[in-house]
């Protein structure tokens, strides 16, 4: 039997367990690219808008490292490009990470691989099903960027150009994946060291940008920004990405030959055999579970917090050149820094929101893979066991919004001269954390009363606040739509006063919410 046998079954099959999750991937990357056309041509659509934010931005090192080379502010499309490229190849990158990690390292560790295995399989069919199913997702993401900024008014050419180097950035952090699912034996440690590599680089990108340019050629998010659509439309480049993508897949294919099934190259050793006081508690051991994901969302945050507080000294000046913008603020132009705070301090929320929601489901994911059967099998009893990781969960979401917010007031604070806002900005996200804590009390009633459709409840309102957020105002949402966002039911601070008691009210709707869900985990059969 062929080693790719059965690899045309398992695709169509992988395409089939992608149905339902694989469009929001392309809805979100074409809403992305189409709303910021659309901004982008109503804000900078004239010689002298363009030239004034070109001016404003090539002055600030800190904005080109967040976006892209200057070169790309030639053009409205190049403008497009330079606002948004980098965070979609991030999105872009997650979405391979997530496709190939899920079919091979994931499938192998609950044992599905196993089964599949059993029939008339060959040894390299699920990697290289799994790389197809990335390959034709990107295609899929290619297409929509492509018919996105064409369809929102941008030239052909360069849209054609924007689609295939987001494919292309695509393809070769799918091939990476496939390398680390060889080296790690679970998905937690190839996810960690695949969004390390993604983080890594948009470093090197940013410091191509805003220094040397050979660092951005060691970026594959690099090689895409400079393609340079609608500012020259250099297509070699994509030669990078599909060249890295090749030998990548070559590697992997040799080292999987190399390892165990099951196993990776890199072998875990051996725990004690007693444990830690730490452990002797469903909390500690809720906690040891997610420990590496908060530290990490943790510390994302606090840069990306840093990132968001050094614009800030900068945004009167952005507003004074291109007053338009201040229609996208909250507070508009005579609160230009306080709402721009209030945004930015928002976004970092539905983040901290994300971490939280992905901390309560590791629950349920404990439920699904039987690991939390021999735990329940002691003395520890459901609720407690549930209020363990949901208690890790909230303590995680709340660590994450505090470093978020001292992460603004650290840039801020050192930019403006002014220690107090180091306390300031961390108290002012804090504002936000009873919403948060709402979503993570909804993911937990999800899991307490409708198990199978927890993960895609819980998600599908984290997007829902997002979207809310960011594109309420530009798709002149109805109010309705809005209220059903718990963000919307707290003080916008630092803009607005802060008063205790919308915080106490949507404290008390999550505490009755989560209340909910531990009765529904009480009553329901356990393990489906």
């Amino acid at each position: 039997m062929s080693t790719t046998a059965g690899t045309g079954v398992l695709l169509r099959f992988m395409m089939r367990q992608e149905r339902r999750s694989l469009p929001w991937w392309l809805l979100g990357a074409g809403l992305l690219v189409g709303s910021q056309s659309l901004g982008s041509q109503d804000l900078y659509g004239t010689p002298e808008a363009l030239a004034k934010l070109r001016q404003t931005m090539t002055g600030n090192a800190a904005l080109l490292a967040m976006s892209g080379p200057e070169r790309l502010l030639d053009t409205i499309g190049g403008e497009v490009v330079f606002e948004i490229f980098g965070f979609l190849a991030i999105v872009v990158g997650l979405m391979n990470m997530f496709l190939v990690g899920r079919h091979t390292r994931t499938d192998e560790e609950t044992g599905r691989g196993e089964l599949i295995r059993s029939t008339r399989v060959g040894r390299h069919a699920p990697l290289i099903a799994a790389l197809c199913l990335a390959a034709v997702a990107d295609v899929a993401i290619g297409v929509v960027v492509f018919g996105a900024a064409a369809g929102t008014g941008l030239p052909v050419g360069g849209s054609a150009l924007l689609g295939a180097a987001a494919a292309g950035v695509g393809m070769a952090f799918a091939a990476l994946t496939a390398v680390a699912v060889q080296v790690f034996e679970n998905p937690r440690s190839v996810y960690g060291a695949v969004g390390v590599a993604i983080g890594t680089a948009f470093v090197l990108r940013a410091a191509g940008d805003i220094g040397n340019p050979v660092w951005s050629w060691l970026s594959p998010i690099g090689w895409g920004q400079r393609t340079f659509p609608y500012a020259g439309d250099r297509w070699w480049p994509l030669l990078l990405p599909l060249a890295a993508a090749a030998v990548l897949v070559g590697v992997s294919v040799v080292l999987l030959a190399r390892r165990d099934f099951g196993e990776g190259l890199l072998s875990y050793r051996q725990g004690r055999a007693t444990a830690s006081w730490a452990l002797g508690s469903p909390l500690g051991l809720a906690w040891r579970l997610q420990r590496g994901a908060i530290i990490g969302w943790t510390t994302g945050l606090f840069v990306l917090g840093v990132a968001y507080g050094s614009f800030a000294d900068s945004v009167e000046e952005y507003v004074a050149d291109t007053p338009e913008i201040a229609q996208y603020l909250p507070g508009g132009a005579a609160e230009v820094v306080n709402s721009y705070f209030a945004l930015v301090i928002l976004i970092s929320a539905l983040l901290a929101a994300a971490s939280a929601v992905a901390g309560a489901m590791r629950a349920r994911h404990e439920e699904t893979s039987g690991r939390a059967e021999p735990v329940l099998a002691t003395k520890v009893s459901r609720r407690s066991w549930l209020g363990s990781h949901v208690t890790v969960a909230l303590a995680g979401s709340a660590l994450a919004v505090a470093a978020a917010g001292l992460g603004h007031g650290v840039a801020y604070g050192i930019a403006t001269s002014d220690p107090g806002q180091f306390l300031r900005l961390v108290g002012v996200a804090l504002v936000q954390l009873p919403a948060v804590w709402l979503i993570v009390a909804v993911a937990v009633l999800a899991i307490g009363w409708l198990p199978r459709a927890a993960a895609a409840i819980a998600w599908s309102l984290v997007g829902y606040c997002g979207v809310i957020a960011m594109f309420a105002d530009s798709f002149n949402l109805p109010d309705w739509t809005r209220q059903a966002s718990p963000f919307i039911h707290l003080p916008q601070a630092p803009l607005d006063t802060v008063t205790a008691t919308p915080l106490v009210i949507v404290s008390a709707v999550a505490a009755a919410v989560l209340a909910a869900g531990f009765i529904g985990l009480a009553n329901r059969d356990f393990g489906y």
